[in-house]
């Protein structure tokens, strides 16, 4: 991993830059004591993988720092301050941060945030390679041979990681986690195939292929409909249930750990915080109202799922 350091303070950038080298993380790239220093370009040029910035800076601070360069930043970014202030903190938490990390500096606090930033950074290459390996499902749709000969997890330790997964986001035994699970499954399975194209994957198509699997294919084509429609309803309520539960941990706890490492990794942040404040004004939400991308929290589940299995063989 590639770092770079943002800080007025040349003691913090010293002590961070010691951390990173100490514990092999990777290597810090290059420093600057204001915001106002930070050049785009350079982030690029060098493929910085985490910016540790902080937020009370002269000339300009962290918050207007991530403003101004983060949307055309791909990598991370992790905040660093002594301020304790909610809204401040929720501010920068909707423009993207990864974690916030109060000062005074904590060595095994800085170590364990960016060895989750550095997993979450992996997930998402993970992710993106996914298309590579998955997007064949969608073509063939219900049609697909599932690899049997994938052995490497057994079933039942990918089912064991996905149900641990669920009751962390609150919805273990909901209606919707068999699904899930099933899902889950059916992309372990499926994984092997050979042949995939880089598309990104319909999930219809593994509604249709579940629903005809649990029904067979004799049954009536409405039969199979109102299946896939259940299931899809089924599935959409527990990703809702999923971020009300982590909304309402960080409502009352930022520092909570599940909300710290589900809830931006899961959900745009903006649509958590949306929900963070409808909770906080005791308003009612609508769920039609909710943007909430399905397919991402099934992505993520299953590479969260399946590190968890390989970590637990």
């Amino acid at each position: 991993m590639h770092f770079y350091i943002v800080d007025d303070d040349e003691a913090i950038r010293s002590i961070l830059a010691e951390i990173i080298e100490d514990e092999d993380l990777g290597e810090t790239v290059g420093e600057a004591e204001n915001g106002a220093q930070v050049d785009l370009s350079f982030l690029n040029l060098k493929k910085i993988d985490i910016v540790l910035i902080d937020l009370i800076m002269p000339v300009r601070d962290g918050i207007e720092t991530i403003r101004q360069i983060g949307p055309s930043f791909p990598g991370k970014f992790i905040m660093i301050s002594q301020v304790e202030t909610k809204e401040l903190i929720a501010e920068a938490y909707s423009l993207g941060i990864e974690y916030y990390i109060m000062k005074p500096i904590n060595r095994f606090e800085v170590l364990s945030v960016i060895k989750k930033v550095s997993e979450r950074i992996q997930l998402e290459r993970s992710i993106a390679n996914i298309h590579k390996s998955l997007s064949n499902v969608m073509n063939v749709g219900p049609r697909l041979q599932l690899n049997e000969k994938r052995s490497v997890l057994r079933e039942d330790k990918l089912t064991a990681s996905g149900r641990f997964l669920l009751s962390e986001l609150g919805v273990i035994g909901e209606n919707g986690c068999e699904d899930l699970l099933e899902i889950l499954n059916f992309l372990y399975k499926s994984e092997g195939n050979e042949g995939y194209q880089a598309n990104p994957p319909l999930l219809k198509d593994i509604f249709i292929f579940l629903a005809q699997t649990k029904y067979g294919s004799a049954v009536p084509h409405s039969k199979i409909s109102r299946e896939v429609k259940a299931s899809q309803q089924r599935v959409r309520r527990i990703v809702y249930q999923s971020l009300n539960h982590l909304a309402a941990l960080g409502v009352t706890d930022f520092a909570n750990p599940a909300f710290q490492d589900y809830a931006s990794k899961f959900f745009d942040f903006k649509v958590v915080r949306k929900r963070m404040m409808e909770i906080k004004s005791g308003s009612s939400p609508s769920t039609t109202g909710t943007r909430i991308n399905t397919k991402r929290f099934i992505q993520v589940l299953y590479y969260e799922v399946k590190r968890l299995a390989f970590e637990n063989r």
